[in-house]
């Protein structure tokens, strides 16, 4: 590989943040509303479609799953514009130097 494949221990994931939305897993109560919440923001994948959507409705209601419109964004009027970081160098400013990306992502 050209890239190590990096591993993330599950439970220290605090957020998950796709097209669909944003999980905040630290709001869930036990294995399988996080579990829900996952599958929740997974869009139309084997794992957003596995979803309970009961389950995914309620975890909205609570503020655990949040789309764009219930952070009072348009999804047509959604541009990166409305974005923190605009680009790969402003994802670098942020973090202090942390994130080191790629080479082949380095364009500044």
């Amino acid at each position: 590989m050209e890239l190590p494949p990096v591993m993330i221990y599950g439970d220290d994931v605090t957020h998950i943040l796709t097209e669909e939305g944003i999980a905040n897993l630290l709001l869930c109560r036990d294995e399988r509303e996080r579990e829900q919440a996952i599958r929740g923001v997974a869009g139309f994948t084997p794992v957003g479609l596995a979803r309970d959507r009961r389950m995914v409705e309620e975890l909205r209601g609570r503020g655990v799953i949040r789309r764009a419109e219930d952070l009072g964004i348009d999804r047509r009027a959604a541009t990166r514009d409305l974005l923190a970081a605009r680009s790969i160098k402003d994802l670098v400013r942020a973090s202090g130097g942390l994130y080191q990306p790629p080479k082949r992502f380095r364009n500044w």
